[in-house]
């Protein structure tokens, strides 16, 4: 895997985030008397937050104002982020490597930025990367644009040759490809339904960044 720079996805690819994403909002229904109903993650899963907020009002008629169900919502994201996230196993002694090599590294991510930078601090690796990006910055999702992964590439100084892009979603893995961008699948339990197509997608495909020392393309 012959690489000058690296992207990575956080949330999923870097850190063990997903699980935390899929409870949220079961979790905070929990804690105001109500019990979701049907699959609430793929609800909610095309929503933003200040939608969400308005559909629990609706649905689950909730007391709180819309705004005050986002400030309670972001705060459990944020002690999430500040106090709990890990990175997935393996990613640190990866990272270290890839750094002592000289790659530069850069995150791209669809996280808010303030949550994305205590959650890379929280589990040790802000250290390695020379930036992040946010998809609200970028202006798209990367389920739609590869603009937030042009635009990391252009400030690594690198050119799609020399980039590998590490990414857990394949709507994200899709859009890279079409663009040009090398790939290499990182698996991630959330997802398992979508890993033939990943697999076959991806310039590579690993199932941890333990196993990524011995990953050959796919």
């Amino acid at each position: 895997m012959r690489l000058q720079s690296a992207i990575f996805d956080m949330d999923g690819t870097l850190l063990d985030s997903m699980p935390m994403w899929r409870n949220l909002l079961n979790d905070f229904l929990h804690s105001q008397g109500r019990m979701a109903k049907g699959n609430l993650w793929e609800e909610i899963r095309p929503l933003t937050l200040e939608d969400t907020a308005v559909y629990f009002r609706e649905v689950y008629k909730l007391r709180q104002s819309e705004e005050e169900i986002v400030s309670m919502i972001n705060a459990r994201i944020a002690e999430f982020y500040e106090k709990e996230v890990r990175a997935k196993p393996g990613v640190e002694e990866f990272l270290s490597m890839l750094k002592m090599e000289g790659v530069w590294m850069y995150v791209a991510t669809g996280t808010d930025r303030p949550f994305a930078e205590a959650g890379l601090k929280c589990a040790g690796i802000d250290g390695y990367f020379r930036g992040l990006l946010t998809c609200q910055e970028s202006g798209a999702g990367k389920d739609k644009s590869a603009d937030i992964f042009e635009r990391a590439m252009v400030r690594l100084r690198s050119n799609k040759k020399d980039t590998i892009i590490f990414e857990d979603s394949l709507p994200a893995i899709r859009v890279a490809k079409a663009a040009g961008f090398r790939v290499a699948g990182v698996y991630d339990a959330d997802c398992p339904g979508d890993q033939d197509e990943i697999r076959a997608l991806s310039d590579y495909y690993i199932r941890s960044f333990e196993e990524l020392f011995t990953a050959t393309p796919v």
